[in-house]
């Protein structure tokens, strides 16, 4: 049984072609590709690629300036917080919350909208294997750019699973029977209609909005496009402890607010969803708003 794209990378002694993360004693990463005759410099000294080639991950180098440094193969996650950008890339703690609450599993048919740097597609790709779909859509071609060497660079090649379209979304989707959607866009209530006719009954669509305006929208254009359940909203905010023998405190800085996310699943078709039993809060809508709690529905 062949390996999954990109496994072979990820494991075994370091090769020529590898992609190797220093740490240095202050914590501070570097990264570079190992080739045969070539060295490292820093300002701390020197050592040669061949040192490394052929050794385990988890080895100590020591440069000429006699500063030790650990080898590893970078993690997905330090891959796309330093990859080549055209748009801002979706942060790990995202991505984790997109595979998890998406329920993004091996073997599964999924669309993605807003490429951007090839981040979350990664991760999707990675997810859903080699015998699953990503039909990812982006409307600038040099963003697709970005995103396709990324990935390529990644993987190291084409992924069988991936396919790119560079065009809008609403305008060129033609896949059936999709099992998950995740829009990272502006405006992800423009799609609804082409999303909810892609999408199997019970199928999850994921949308990633950057302010609580969209937010707003995208979950109000869900509810009233009635062919989705109510939907879900939330934040993930990420805070590392500081943990020096019994000196254990928290950071002082954190990963705050990147982004919300919001996830719906597909009804049968010619199912009415059930209708909502909380009221809302007085002012949430506008003077013209005549649905439930309003004394005007």
């Amino acid at each position: 049984m062949s390996e999954p794209t990109g496994a072979a990378r990820r494991r075994g002694p370091f090769r020529v072609g590898d992609q190797v993360q220093l740490t240095d004693p202050k914590g501070r990463h570097y990264t570079f590709t190992l080739e045969a005759g070539k060295s490292f410099h820093t300002h701390k000294g020197a050592f040669p690629h061949d040192e490394l080639i052929g050794a385990p991950e988890g080895t100590v180098v020591r440069t000429t300036g006699k500063v030790d440094y650990l080898a590893l193969r970078p993690l997905l996650t330090d891959f796309v917080l330093s990859m080549p950008r055209g748009a801002a890339v979706v942060y790990p703690k995202d991505a984790g919350q997109i595979l998890a609450m998406a329920d993004i599993f091996a073997g599964a048919r999924v669309v993605e909208a807003g490429v951007g740097s090839g981040s979350l597609s990664t991760f999707l790709l990675r997810a859903v294997g080699d015998h699953g779909m990503l039909h990812s859509y982006e409307r600038r071609a040099d963003f697709a750019d970005i995103a396709k060497g990324n990935v390529e660079r990644y993987f190291g090649g084409p992924h069988p699973a991936w396919q790119l379209t560079v065009g809008d979304l609403q305008d060129n989707l033609s896949d059936t029977e999709v099992d998950r959607v995740v829009l990272d866009m502006l405006a992800p209530w423009e799609c609804l209609d082409a999303v909810s006719k892609a999408l199997v009954p019970g199928g999850i669509l994921c949308a990633y909005v950057a302010t609580t305006t969209q937010l707003s929208r995208t979950v109000e254009t869900i509810r009233e496009h009635g062919t989705f359940n109510e939907p879900s909203a939330w934040e993930t905010m990420v805070r590392t402890w500081h943990v020096e023998g019994l000196a254990v405190r928290p950071d002082h800085r954190m990963i705050g607010h990147t982004g919300f996310l919001l996830t719906a699943r597909r009804l049968a078709d010619g199912v009415e969803p059930p209708r909502r039993r909380r009221r809302p809060a007085p002012g949430a809508y506008g003077e013209d708003y005549t649905g439930p709690g309003s004394g005007r529905a």
